[in-house]
């Protein structure tokens, strides 16, 4: 498929996204025309409670009302009041963004199509007496449950506190205050104020989103280029290889772009120093210490502990997300308990676009098996990206994935006839402008 004709079927029904692109489903909270209508006599009722609003949570939670109709009764528990988009996050960096226009309110969600919102904090989950605890001592009950919490972070070697990310070394891994603290700390040095080079470390896959790590490396090696800045970027990653778009990155670290990356594959880090911004590793050649003028230490990440204490994956186990079953995302450990997202354990990458997908393909199962049916035995899932490489230019990727039978997971599929189900492109104008396109079709499809 054509890139262009694949941002034109986005907007198309089926399990793709159905809402037209809109520049301003945002903090602004205003809507649109291209709205659908919540159904009242599907037949379909229960009661479904969503944790987590995010990509796949908000997602989810919709398309439960607009698929279920009014007798599909959806509550969404969130602790935050509004969303902050990581897609694009990194653009914040270069001050091409600030958070404010990244910032997306579940308005529409609740006042068109009928979501109850529950803002707080679970505390814990009762999977017997298939209840939620919040922090303020209440309950809410169920009779389906997903969960998509995202993911927590672990303490790089050397670190004593998860407070040191959002005063020192942020990962900004999760777009919000330490995404602004990153720019704060790379402007410190345009102005001179700090001195040294931007170190960079990347965690061994999985972790949200492939390409991220790469994507920020190119725009902030751009920028640092464009504005003159001393010092240079050094990636700093424990996976042996670039993990995803290799000929893209590999080309645009190497100058193709205008500005070259120290790039230091299979770099293992052994210790950091918040307060020193030193950072000590090994690789093939032996032991190395770098102090920095501005660390940026990409973090190993997990699902929650709470869904660890609620049996949904066992971190003794060498666990770190919740085993599934990809054709209903119903947990292989707790029934009636469904995980989506970047908690979830699966083959697709943990990423935004796949959140969203994810969540409809559930929305789908859970719909089913309300009325008694089996979910569907072939669930297609796709993911796309496009990726910043310097201010005005962009890659794109998207790869579709398919049940597999004899495997139970979602596999990029091999065609009879030679062709692939993986596309990419190189860094180009056209795509950064689609890439807008792009972005904005995906958040009014998750909360518009």
């Amino acid at each position: 498929m054509k890139r262009r004709d694949f941002l034109e079927s986005l907007a198309i029904g089926g399990l793709g996204l159905l809402v037209a692109p809109r520049a301003l489903w945002a903090e602004d909270g205003e809507g649109g025309s291209a709205l659908f209508a919540v159904p009242t006599n599907t037949g379909i009722t229960g009661s479904v409670v969503v944790l987590g609003g995010g990509m796949a949570g908000t997602t989810l939670a919709k398309y439960l009302r607009l698929w279920g109709g009014t007798g599909v009764s959806v509550t969404l528990v969130e602790k935050e009041a509004t969303y902050t988009s990581n897609i694009m996050s990194n653009k914040v960096l270069t001050g091409q963004l600030t958070l404010p226009d990244l910032v997306y309110r579940y308005d529409v969600l609740a006042n068109h199509y009928g979501v109850s919102l529950v803002r707080g904090e679970v505390v814990g989950i009762d999977t017997g007496a298939r209840r939620l605890s919040l922090a303020d001592g209440s309950s809410i009950a169920w009779d389906r449950l997903v969960v998509a919490p995202g993911l927590e972070f672990d303490l790089m070697p050397g670190m004593s506190s998860a407070s040191q990310y959002d005063t020192l070394v942020p990962h900004a891994w999760k777009a919000g205050p330490q995404t602004q603290l990153l720019r704060n700390q790379l402007l410190a040095l345009a102005g001179g104020t700090r001195t040294g080079d931007v170190v960079m470390t990347i965690p061994k896959a999985p972790y949200r989103c492939p390409p991220g790590p790469y994507e920020r490396a190119c725009v902030v090696a751009d920028w640092l280029r464009r504005n003159s800045v001393p010092g240079k970027l050094i990636v700093l990653d424990a996976n042996p290889d670039i993990i995803v778009e290799k000929a893209n990155f590999a080309a645009a670290f190497a100058g193709g772009s205008g500005f070259t990356v120290d790039y230091r594959p299979g770099s293992t880090v052994t210790r950091i120093d918040p307060d020193t911004r030193t950072v000590e590793y090994t690789d093939a050649t032996g032991a190395h210490s770098i102090a920095a003028g501005v660390l940026n230490p990409i973090p190993p990440q997990r699902a929650p502990k709470l869904l660890a204490d609620a049996g949904l994956y066992d971190p003794a186990a060498g666990e770190r997300s919740a085993p599934v079953s990809v054709l209903s995302y119903e947990s292989t450990r707790v029934p009636g308990v469904h995980v989506v997202g970047d908690a979830s354990s699966t083959t697709q990458p943990k990423a935004g676009h796949i959140g969203n997908q994810q969540g409809k393909t559930c929305a789908d199962a859970i719909l089913r098996a309300l009325q008694g049916k089996a979910p569907d035995p072939a669930p297609v899932t796709n993911s796309a990206c496009f990726t910043p490489i310097t201010a005005t230019t962009a890659t794109w990727l998207s790869a579709v994935y398919q049940y597999s039978p004899e495997t139970g997971k979602m596999a990029v599929p091999s065609f009879h006839n030679g062709g692939t189900p993986i596309a990419a492109t190189g860094p180009s104008a056209g795509n950064y402008e689609d890439m807008l396109v792009w972005f904005e079709t995906l958040m009014s499809d998750t909360f518009g």
